[in-house]
């Protein structure tokens, strides 16, 4: 199990020796690494320095500030925005999708772009969004992407249409989802010094349904990486690029 794995492609490929499955928890794509201002899509346009300024306002939260030197960069980038990204993303894409074994389960992160998926998918991965599947006799749901923030990511939807999906996908023995539930210390991120956006609905659900499992990412340095909420186990899968250690789930 393996989520955020944001361009480590390297131990993506060897992450599921010894297991029957892979499930990967969404963001794929590597836009700008936190820890290394070199890598990443916007340092290869745009420069180091100019990433270290972008690190800066946003860990300040001045999102407007940050909005506006990025605005500021792609008018002078001399080419279509939407397109110069689309070609780096594809990129980053092709080497990924390389990477997954076979079987592969997968959902959305809050930065990758979906309607892309289709064409990098190889047989053997399965994609699923508030969908259901069986694997080794027990039910899988899958609900990908995130909610919307001022970072503005690609795949942020409404709370409501996050429910549909959490709906959706109903009662099943594991609930595999990219962001995690909305509670505090599953949300707060200690070195970002920030509460990412949980999911409300997908709290709810949990109360509700008591899956054996909640299983998530998002969050690269949580306050808390697991916890129970009434019968469920809830766990961080962990931040895949940074670690290269996937998580395992065994029953």
């Amino acid at each position: 199990m393996v989520s955020d794995v944001h361009g480590n492609a390297r131990d993506l490929a060897r992450s599921a020796e010894g297991a029957d499955a892979l499930i990967c928890l969404g963001d794929l794509v590597l836009f700008l690494d936190y820890a290394d201002h070199a890598r990443g899509i916007f340092p290869e346009l745009f420069g180091e320095e100019n990433a270290d300024r972008l690190v800066e306002l946003r860990t300040a939260r001045r999102f407007e500030e940050a909005r506006e030197l990025g605005a500021h960069l792609w008018a002078g980038a001399g080419g279509d925005r939407a397109a110069l990204i689309e070609k780096a993303v594809r990129k980053q894409y092709a080497e990924m999708f390389a990477a997954f074994p076979t079987p592969t389960y997968a959902t959305y992160g809050n930065v990758d772009i979906p309607t892309l998926w289709p064409e990098y998918a190889a047989p053997g991965t399965t994609v699923l969004d508030g969908e259901r599947v069986e694997i080794g006799g027990w039910t899988f749901g899958f609900v990908g992407g995130g909610l919307r923030t001022p970072m503005r990511t690609p795949y942020e939807i409404s709370d409501e249409e996050y429910a549909a999906k959490i709906e959706a996908v109903g009662e099943v023995d594991v609930l595999c989802t990219h962001i995690p539930p909305e509670v505090p210390e599953l949300v707060y991120d200690t070195v970002a010094r920030r509460f990412e956006r949980g999911s409300r609905a997908l709290l709810d659900a949990i109360r509700r349904t008591r899956p054996r499992y909640s299983l998530f990412g998002h969050v690269h340095q949580p306050l808390v990486r697991r916890m129970r909420i009434g019968a469920t186990e809830c766990v961080n899968v962990g931040h895949f690029a940074g670690s290269g250690k996937p998580w395992v789930l065994e029953w």
